[in-house]
């Protein structure tokens, strides 16, 4: 039973958020939804959201390439733990869309339907939605919150984007906030009637140049951005509401952070990169998931006794010391980055299977493999 407490930092059976940050191309994704398939093997209700997951990662989970709303994943072969409420379990997944997130956002904020409309019809925000660093981050906190708040639900499980910093999809709303509220922005959406007194010269200078380019292309591009902004008018509010119930649910007690890496000497020195900025975010890191570890190299011995014929056991050899190069290196990598694990988290690896998941079996095997190292 000790050893099972081990994990606890990270137990599927009373987590409401699981979240799973790291580099792009370490397994993250697949990560994610093992967790999420284990969790349902446990008998929990769980929605696990991925960010561009691979096709054959989209066919285990039974997602089109449109999926952006929750679709059921067939449950019939996986075997659920010993003592599990079976009949609670349920597995929705989904993939994460931004622009289709934001569209949302704007419908729930806009006073009116009319209000509305003229947000989406705009092109300055088409572009916007489809185009500005960081709206995925921001999209998945808000995707999140709208699955928190559906009482059927035991468990979510988010697969961030991948960033270059740990807590770009944590940071998404302040920034997508202050670039509404820039000063640039303000004053290309302010009123007609402001003291010319209150611009600075440069100012003056950047209209003018924008409203010269319109007369010149016919663009309207400043009345865009003007009409733009002005329709943002009143819904700051909302979004900073969001931002902090965002913010409030990463750091509750029952979230696990979990940074997902690999052996490689740069991932090791990538996942110390995010243990450090999380930390400096004042948010605990549950586990950190070593991904793709090499089994154990068997005994040359068994070469040795093996009825096969000589050159092949020369060749077998051969290949178990390169093998036994690589598994070395990597040992040394694991115990570089057991250093740098927080207090009261747990390391974890997770064996290369050797194939990709196929299948939502494969997905729960690759979570019954995590053991902690």
């Amino acid at each position: 039973m000790k050893a099972k407490r081990q994990l606890d930092s990270i137990d599927l059976k009373e987590l409401k958020l699981l979240v799973c940050v790291g580099p792009g191309g370490v397994g993250k994704t697949t990560m994610s939804a093992a967790f999420a398939v284990q969790a349902a093997a446990l008998g929990r209700a769980v929605d696990v959201m991925t960010v561009d997951p691979a096709p054959r990662l989209l066919d285990a989970l039974g997602l089109g390439a449109d999926s952006a709303e929750p679709v059921e994943v067939s449950l019939e072969n996986l075997r659920h733990s010993r003592g599990s409420k079976s009949h609670r379990a349920r597995l929705r997944a989904l993939r994460l869309d931004p622009k289709r997130t934001f569209d949302s956002i704007i419908g729930r904020y806009a006073p009116s339907d009319a209000a509305r409309d003229v947000i989406l019809e705009n092109r300055i925000y088409r572009n916007l939605s489809n185009a500005l660093a960081g709206v995925a981050d921001y999209m998945a906190m808000e995707k999140l919150l709208e699955l928190a708040s559906n009482p059927a639900t035991d468990m979510i499980v988010l697969d961030t984007p991948p960033a270059a910093e740990a807590i770009d999809f944590l940071d998404a709303p302040r920034r997508l906030l202050e670039l509404l509220n820039s000063r640039a922005i303000s004053l290309l959406g302010a009123p007609k009637g402001i003291l010319r007194s209150r611009l600075r010269v440069v100012d003056i200078a950047a209209r003018a140049v924008l409203a010269a380019f319109d007369r010149v292309t016919g663009l309207n591009l400043l009345s865009d951005v003007q009409a733009f902004v002005a329709s943002f008018d009143g819904m700051y509010e909302g979004f900073a509401a969001r931002a902090s119930s965002a913010q409030e649910k990463l750091r509750a007690t029952d979230t696990a952070i979990v940074i997902v890496t690999t052996a490689e000497a740069s991932r090791i020195a990538q996942a110390r990169e995010f243990i450090e900025a999380l930390d400096r975010a004042n948010l605990r890191v549950a586990a950190l998931v070593v991904n793709r570890v090499m089994a154990e190299m068997p005994d040359a011995a068994e070469i040795t006794a093996a009825a096969i014929s000589a050159p092949l056991k020369k060749k077998l050899k051969r290949n178990l010391s390169d093998y036994s190069a690589l598994k070395t290196r990597e040992e040394s990598s694991l115990s570089a980055l057991r250093e740098s694990v927080p207090k009261g988290a747990v390391l974890i690896v997770a064996p290369d299977l050797g194939r990709e998941p196929l299948t939502v079996a494969d997905l729960a095997e690759v979570g019954r493999s995590l053991r902690p190292r």
